[in-house]
């Protein structure tokens, strides 16, 4: 990454120093011969021990609101004001939607009621059953007040948020010791935007993506320090620890279950709520995945909230709302290491304020910088409108009530949530820490030398430039200092570093918990790393350059494969599969990565590395293999895992739980990896294998059986056509689609030095999946009898526990 100039017509990353906005072309004077601090967003906060004075000066200034920390002149609508929480349960209260659900539920419990006998022999008269209605509509109107109260955000001091704001920048700016970065050009036009929203009543809606739980902190000292109306922020309920429960109700929070599906005035609540947000013009902010990516890359989208906003648009319960995809980067997240034992398959353990705090050390650390990007807001009513244009061809002034069926609904949430992560991968910045990560989990050798490492990382930040992404600015450093900052940050638990040789030597320690930051970068080259695992089909099979040669219809055959195998894990070009595969093969050749020969129209033929790629030692082909082949090899354990699913003579009906099948199938990848016939440990992880479970059903290659009752287990059974035949011996057969499925993965794989795909898997392997399939089938039997046994008792705790409650 060697120093640039900045491209004609950008300006520099915004800086905030002290109480000064720096304008767009604010150039940042030389850093002074002493090594002066680097100025960021927020201005590094005076310590007390160091400058008790100076401490308490700022202190007394956020307290009084002296200047811009007053908070008064916002743009957006009043927040932060006295009976702002009054107001808005009034609002939620009084909204149709609510009323109209209280009323349908009284209903229909009185029809229960009655039905059931339990307003007597002869039931009630029409007056009675009028009373017994009201009766129950006042008892809904106090749990839909009383949830309504522990849900909203309380914006009731401006006292408070400005005490807030100090706390969260100082405990902030002491974690990331260098800030927090924007671009200037996407402040600049948020803010237009938001006066604009204001003009309109209309909200911003933010849609972050999810790495760590400072994204909470990150974007509300932004919007508050560029004087924008802080958004309501959807929390779940996890985090209402007490006393941080109320401390971030009080400056943003709105709190929800992890899930209340089958909770019909919940739900409406919920809807209710949302709608008077977006009806009074007032920002929110949701995790466009949902919960946080243990993996480092971007999440497939979670559409309960956003459903609630697009309903709230089509039914024209509110005019519009103003759609703005953010990614926020780190030099290190904070929580990785929990992160790995979660994926490992250990418990997630329950929030508590202690932890949290005292996450490494959280008020001491030196963790770099973190980078918020905004992409350029847009009209969701627009969007809706697009959309419907397109599916039924009709002209865009279209009605939004014609958008009303389920299936369309559920087309434009998906199209929606696509379209947002495609927006965040398109503003995402790669941070050094994932430029230093990506280089040293792709090379061939056990370390890297310092040159040689500073020669990479200059490489892959050109080639992250040349697909449109962007690198962090880092004020044109000279790349070593770069890669020693981005390695300090790093730590010596993720890179170890090697002494008293001919130069520094680095290789990673943690492999898995550096894999968090390679992933960061995975979805700019997955078209790359696709072709070139494709392509290694051949390559692997060694024999000189004309035995390694692809045909172009057996290349397109294994990456139309392999793009269905991870659809769920990779974001891709709209564009489609010949086309985008056409642009990445022109890409590759432009870049003397391989050779393309083609007929006369142009048409390719045949696909094989290039002379020069060779010759320097396949060193950017290797790159985008290892990128890739962690999910390759986890999709390979997937799939092999389900031969353990082949049942033994005489329990072909037997469902299995489908929770200790997925244990089972990480204890079998652990064991497959520390025998040598798995590459990659980070390939074990839960969330991976997750994934691929649901690719399977998909595909139709599994069936599950979810239960009604959420306590019952989820169960799991190979589908009849998908399940493998066994030998005279009792042993499996090497044989069938699921096996010719996993060959399939299997080919793409990296050849190990002591194993060859076939012969492992057919023998060891395939042994190995036998067993494990034998003692999840003896548990099943063993819980089905323990069930039989204790069945008779578990009807008469049944019938007893429901009489009471009559």
């Amino acid at each position: 990454m060697a120093p640039s100039k900045p491209e004609t017509g950008t300006v520099p990353d915004l800086e905030i120093l002290s109480t000064t906005l720096r304008p767009g072309g604010y150039v940042e004077p030389p850093v002074s011969e002493d090594g002066g601090p680097e100025r960021n967003l927020i201005s590094y906060g005076a310590r007390f021990r160091q400058a008790p004075l100076e401490f308490l000066r700022e202190v007394s200034l956020h307290v009084s609101g002296t200047g811009w920390r007053a908070y008064d002149e916002i743009i957006g609508q009043p927040v932060f004001y006295k009976g702002f929480s009054e107001n808005m349960k009034v609002a939620v209260m009084g909204t149709a939607t609510l009323k109209a659900k209280i009323r349908d539920l009284a209903e229909k419990r009185v029809l229960v009621e009655e039905a059931e006998g339990l307003l007597g022999e002869d039931g009630l008269g029409e007056v009675k059953k009028a009373k017994r209605k009201e009766e129950l509509e006042e008892s809904l109107r106090q749990v839909a007040y009383e949830t309504t109260d522990n849900m909203i955000c309380k914006m009731e001091s401006k006292m408070f948020i400005r005490g807030a704001y100090y706390l969260s920048a100082h405990l902030l700016t002491r974690a990331y010791d260098q800030g927090i970065h924007v671009s200037s050009e996407e402040v600049i036009r948020l803010r237009a935007v938001a006066s604009k929203a204001a003009a309109a009543k209309h909200s911003i809606v933010f849609l972050p993506c999810h790495r760590s739980h400072i994204d909470y902190v990150s974007l509300q000292v932004i919007c508050y320090r560029l004087g924008v109306s802080l958004p309501t922020v959807v929390a779940g309920d996890n985090l209402a620890l007490p006393g941080l429960k109320q401390f971030l109700q009080h400056a943003g929070a709105m709190w929800i279950r992890r899930s209340f599906a089958g909770d019909a005035l919940y739900t409406t609540v919920v809807q209710s709520y949302i709608d008077t947000l977006l009806r009074m013009g007032l920002n929110i902010e949701a995790f466009i995945e949902g919960g946080r990516s243990r993996t480092g890359k971007l999440l497939p989208p979670k559409f309960g909230i956003l459903s609630f906003i697009m309903d709230a648009v089509i039914s024209g319960r509110c005019d519009d709302a103003i759609i703005c995809p953010v990614s926020t980067q780190y030099d290190k997240v904070i929580e990785t290491e929990g992160y790995v034992s979660e994926l490992l398959g250990q418990p997630k353990p329950k929030e508590n304020l202690m932890d949290l705090l005292a996450s490494s050390s959280l008020l001491s650390l030196k963790l770099g910088r973190v980078d918020v990007r905004f992409h350029e807001p847009w009209s969701l009513k627009a969007f809706i409108t697009e959309q419907q244009a397109r599916i039924t061809s009709l002209p865009k002034q279209i009605s939004l009530s014609t958008s009303r069926s389920s299936e369309e609904r559920v087309r434009l949430l998906r199209t929606m949530g696509y379209k947002v992560l495609f927006d965040i991968n398109a503003v995402s910045v790669v941070m050094p820490t994932t430029l230093v990560g990506a280089v040293l989990l792709t090379l061939r050798g056990r370390g890297c030398g310092k040159s040689e490492l500073v020669r990479r990382v200059e490489w892959l930040s050109a080639r992250v430039q040349g697909k449109g992404g962007r690198v962090a600015h880092l004020h044109g450093a000279p790349t070593a200092i770069i890669v020693e900052r981005a390695i300090e940050v790093l730590g010596p638990s993720l890179v170890g570093r090697i002494d008293g040789l001919l130069e520094p030597t680095f290789y990673a320690v943690d492999r898995f918990q550096l894999s968090f930051y390679r992933n960061g970068l995975i979805n700019l080259f997955v078209s790359e790393a696709l072709v070139a695992i494709s392509m290694y089909t051949r390559v692997k099979l060694g024999g000189g350059a004309n035995n390694q040669i692809i045909t172009y219809e057996e290349l397109y055959r294994q990456i139309s494969f392999l793009s269905q195998l991870f659809r769920g894990e990779f974001i891709y070009s709209t564009e489609g599969l010949p086309s985008n595969l056409e642009k990445t093969l022109r890409g590759l050749e432009a870049d003397t990565v391989i050779k393309v020969s083609r007929d006369p129209k142009g048409a390719p033929l045949t696909v094989e590395l290039s002379d020069v790629e060779r010759q320097r030692g396949r060193e950017d082909f290797d790159f985008y293999c290892f990128l890739i082949w962690p999910f390759c090899e986890a999709s390979w354990l997937g799939a092999v895992s389900l031969m353990a699913l082949t049942p033994p003579p005489g329990q072909e009906d037997v469902w299995l739980d489908l929770k200790h099948v997925q244990d089972m199938a990480q204890l079998f990848g652990k064991t497959l990896y520390h025998q040598g016939d798995l590459s990659y440990f980070e390939a074990v992880n839960k969330e991976t294998l997750k994934n691929a479970y649901q690719r399977f059903e998909g595909e139709g290659i599994i069936l599950l059986s979810k239960p009604r009752d959420s306590k019952a287990p989820t169960t799991i059974k190979l589908a009849p056509d998908w399940t493998p035949k066994r030998d005279g011996q009792g042993k499996i057969k090497a044989e069938g689609r699921l096996w010719d499925f996993t060959e399939g993965i299997a080919k793409s794989r990296r050849e190990g030095k002591n194993r060859r795909d076939g012969a492992t898997v057919s023998t060891r392997v395939l042994a190995l999946a036998d067993k494990a399939g034998r003692e999840l089938y003896a548990t099943a039997a063993a819980v089905a009898d323990v069930s039989e046994i204790e069945s008779p008792k578990s009807r008469r705790r049944k019938e007893i526990s429901t009489a009471a409650r009559l």
